[in-house]
Order: structure tokens, then sequence, then C-alpha cells
């Protein structure tokens, strides 16, 4: 077992996941405004830092992705947001990448950018603490797309990214997204995130990634937002199982879900069916933000200075998604 599967095994076992607490600073205002409350760096970390100080740290989240105003702050009682996360047994991790941009000769599509300085940024974050890092492809579905060069694009970046972390003793999340935004099928949906999926594979080998010292974060098999054609949870379940199949090499330890836009529920629900309904090798767990914070941000905008009553909305969604993440979830834990 290298170093880095160790890291690995560390944030996705036991029915542990990540929570994603990377929003960019123009994200996280847009989430603070929808809660009526004003988006500056002491309320960005005072939200954060009540989560992160949550009981089911220690025994749902194995992982937390920060971006780079968290992973340089100071926490109110004086210790690193880092050491905060460390001390609960949860490992820090950073979103590396500079955002999506559009992509040159085909500028409805986006290919992610951030390679310039990677290495030297990684150095960085790595004595800041951080022992694994994210980077986000996206792809849009529609009659054209995503298009060739987009699929191919964005699998060399996110090779190239994931090559300079493992050489920064650091455990890349690849997280190759298709968007839900459409009115496309769940078919569709299938062959497309498997025609990705693929292509990121066939860059990481080339590439020379030890590919037990990754985490895939892809997103579920689900119909377009705009379809007619929605399909059952269970579909869900059966249709993203056969993809991973089809698309990822047995090296792989794990996988940990998006969320892209399901609801809390649905988003447990489906993740509690593909556990259920795994017959892989792979560690099928969450890397969720909004449903994993939702339910917590709103309660924390009635009264930013009642910690417990955040806590204890967090720590109810993070115990529901462990239990997802084992198969053990069910609709009369959820409501107890």
């Amino acid at each position: 077992m290298t170093e880095l599967n160790k890291i690995v095994l560390k944030i996705i076992s036991n029915g542990k996941g990540i929570l994603a607490a990377d929003e960019s600073n123009g994200t996280m205002t847009k989430r603070l405004a929808s809660v009526n409350i004003t988006s500056s760096p002491e309320n960005r970390l005072l939200f954060r830092e009540t989560l992160f100080s949550s009981d089911s740290m220690k025994d749902c989240i194995g992982g937390v992705i920060l971006y780079d105003e968290t992973i340089n702050q100071k926490t109110n009682y004086g210790n690193s947001i880092p050491d905060l996360i460390s001390s609960s047994g949860a490992i820090p991790g950073i979103k590396v990448d500079t955002g999506a941009k559009d992509l040159a000769k085909s500028s409805e599509e986006k290919i992610t950018e951030g390679l310039d300085g990677l290495r030297e940024r990684l150095n960085k974050y790595y004595k800041l603490g951080a022992r694994f890092t994210k980077w986000r492809g996206v792809y849009t579905i529609s009659k054209e797309y995503p298009s060739k060069l987009a699929i191919h694009s964005n699998a060399h970046a996110l090779a190239r990214y994931s090559a300079l972390v493992q050489e920064s003793r650091m455990v890349p999340i690849v997280e190759p997204e298709v968007l839900m935004d459409g009115d496309h099928s769940a078919e569709i949906c299938l062959n497309k995130t498997s025609e990705v999926i693929q292509k990121c594979f066939e860059e990481l080998i080339l590439h020379k990634i030890d590919l037990s010292g990754i985490i895939l974060k892809p997103n579920m098999i689900l119909a377009g937002n705009k379809s007619k054609h929605q399909i059952s949870n269970e579909e869900v379940s059966e249709k993203t199982l056969e993809c991973l199949k089809k698309s990822v090499p047995s090296e792989v330890p794990g996988v940990a879900f998006l969320s892209g836009g399901q609801s809390e529920i649905e988003a447990t629900e489906n993740l509690n069916l593909i556990n259920k309904n795994n017959n892989t090798n792979f560690i099928m767990t969450y890397s969720y933000g909004r449903a994993l914070q939702h339910s917590a941000l709103r309660q924390w905008s009635k009264d930013i200075k009642n910690k417990e009553a955040t806590q204890n909305t967090f720590n109810h969604r993070a115990r529901m998604c462990s239990l997802a993440s084992k198969g053990k979830w069910s609709v009369e834990l959820e409501n107890k």
C-alpha cells in the first residue's frame, strides 16, 4: 500500500466522505445572499468553522476541500483551519484549479485553467497541511456537446494536474462533471459520462498516474433537469453503476460522487441505492457541497451565534450521508 493509497482510504473508508467547502468567494457570496447574510471574510469563516468543529466530523467526514482564502485563515480559537480539521481526524484538502473558462474554438464549452504555477502552489498548500486536492472539469450535454475537443482537452488537463499533485505527495481528486442542465435523457447522460470518464483514464494512464492514489469524483447518471423523462432512484443507481463498471479501472480505490444540483434527500437516497446495489470493489461515497450544507446554512442564518443549532442540523445531514455510503439509510432514519 502506497502513502497516497493510505491517504485515500483514510478519507473515504468506514462510512466517511468528503465535505466540499471550496466555494469561491463569489459563489459563497451568492449562497449567503440567499439567506440574507453579508458575505465578509469573518462570516464565511464563522460558518465554515461552525461546521468543521461539529461532532459528525469525527465519524462522517474523512476530508474537507478548502478554498484558498479558508486554508490561510485562523479560527476564532487561534489555531489554523487545517489544524482544526486535522484535530477531528479528517484530512484537509484544497481546490487548485482557477476556474472554467471558454474553450477556444468551442466557446459554448469550458476548459478548466490553473496549470501555470501549479507546482509552486502545491508546495505551499502542502506546507499549510493539505494532503489532497481538487480540480473540476465541466462538460455540457446538447446535440453537439460535449465535443471531442472538450472531452480531450479537459482529460489532458486533469491528467497533467494529477501528475503534479502526486509528485507533491498529495492525492488528486479527479472531477469530470457532466452537468445535469438540459433536456437530455438519462441514456444520453450515461453514454456521454462514460465517454468522458474513459478519456480521463486514458490520459491518466498516459501520464503515469498511480491510480491507487486518486479519488474519482463523477456525477451520477441522471436525466437532464429539463427532461420530461425523469428516471427512478433505482434506475439512477443501476445506470450509474453500469457507467462506472465499464469506465473505471479496478485499481481505483473509490468514487466520491458530487451532488450536482440534486437536493439533499435526492443525493442521499441515490447514494444509498448505489451502495445497496454495488457489486464492484469500489468504495462509493460522497463529496457533497450543497447537499451537506444547505439545511445547515439556513439554520445558521436564523442566528449566526447559535452554533449548537447549526451543528445539530449539519450532524444529522452528515450522518444520513454516512449511512447512505454503507447502504443503510432509510426514510424512517431521515425523519427521526
